[in-house]
């Protein structure tokens, strides 16, 4: 499998919320994971995010990513996935009863190859945009 699949074989089955379980083929085992966000800020390996994904479309049945742009750098073992999350708090399992509201937040994954697997992944995303617009914050 090629770099740009197995990137995207990952990035499809994190954002569906398969959680580690199907996210773990496509990735090293000890990957790691960094975001500049407060709702991640504990968040440090890419097992903890993928069980964290899955856990987010709980409160938000109906998440669903609209991806914009997927590029692979070959030369520096990258693949950029860029996408909008929308999902809206309509079930339990959230910090709060169902707001009803809804999110169509952008962000992007740079996903670092060694291995031919993800060994690192970087998240960039406001999550306080996306806290703002469900009601959360």
């Amino acid at each position: 499998m090629s770099m740009t699949d197995t990137a995207m074989s990952f990035f499809d089955a994190c954002e569906t919320g398969k959680g580690w379980a199907e996210c773990a083929q496509y990735c090293a085992s000890d990957a790691s994971f960094s975001c500049q966000s407060q709702a991640l800020a504990d968040t440090h390996t890419l097992e903890a995010y993928a069980e964290w994904m899955k856990g987010l479309l709980v409160p938000l049945p109906d998440g669903h990513y609209e991806l914009k742009g997927f590029a692979a750098d070959d030369a520096r073992d990258v693949v950029l996935a860029f996408a909008v999350f929308h999902g809206t708090h309509t079930a339990e399992g959230g910090p709060m009863d169902p707001t009803g509201n809804s999110v169509a937040a952008d962000y992007v994954y740079a996903m670092e190859f060694a291995g031919g697997k993800v060994a690192h992944m970087t998240k960039i995303w406001n999550d306080g945009h996306s806290l703002q617009a469900l009601g959360w914050a």
